[in-house]
């Protein structure tokens, strides 16, 4: 089975390290584990690994996090990957921070990035990783906050709830969404 595991963030320097830039980080870590290194292609950064019986083609987008449906739809095709073997990793506000929630559908929850999915592959019908980055800013500061990076002490937290997503992203890809949501969700 081929799986099309998709990190969401944004290109360039200033929004390295970024909360906005989870999904990114959690492909490198799973690139990272599987020794193997991302190629600059279309509409993003691709890397392919396996896990076990499973083909996991790793997608950091090239597009913006608000474009970041024409990555996903063009390598679900030119992969030849079922929807239903698709799953997203993005940042979620609205999670405490570290807390991964699985999810085989839903709605965008004012993410830009997966409106954008949902729009271009016409449902919102798709498998998301949902990782926590915290909401502990003033109000009408969104926006700066997502685009803050982790203090020093959060670093330590995000780099080792990053290694339990890379697990998630392997139990979904080996045992179905269903194990994964039942043994990943509010870890």
């Amino acid at each position: 089975m081929k799986y099309l595991i998709t990190g969401l963030g944004n290109i360039g320097d200033e929004y390295d390290g970024t909360r906005h830039n989870i999904g990114f980080r959690v492909l490198d870590a799973l690139a990272k584990a599987s020794n193997t290194a991302f190629d600059d292609r279309r509409y993003g950064f691709v890397a392919h690994t396996r896990v076990k019986n499973a083909e996991l083609v790793l997608l950091k987008p090239s597009t913006f996090m608000n474009l970041s449906g024409n990555a996903v739809r063009y390598w679900l095709q030119q992969e030849k990957i079922e929807l239903q073997n698709l799953l997203v990793v993005v940042d979620d506000l609205s999670l405490p921070l570290g807390t991964i929630r699985m999810k085989p559908s839903g709605s965008a929850g004012g993410h830009n990035g997966l409106r954008h999915i949902a729009q271009v592959l016409g449902t919102e019908a798709y498998n998301r990783l949902r990782f926590g980055i915290g909401n502990d800013f003033p109000r009408g500061t969104q926006v700066d906050f997502v685009l803050s990076r982790f203090t020093p002490e959060e670093e330590t937290l995000v780099n080792e709830k990053a290694l339990v997503a890379c697990d998630a992203v392997k139990a979904f890809a080996l045992c179905g969404m269903q194990f994964a949501m039942c043994n990943y969700n509010g870890k």
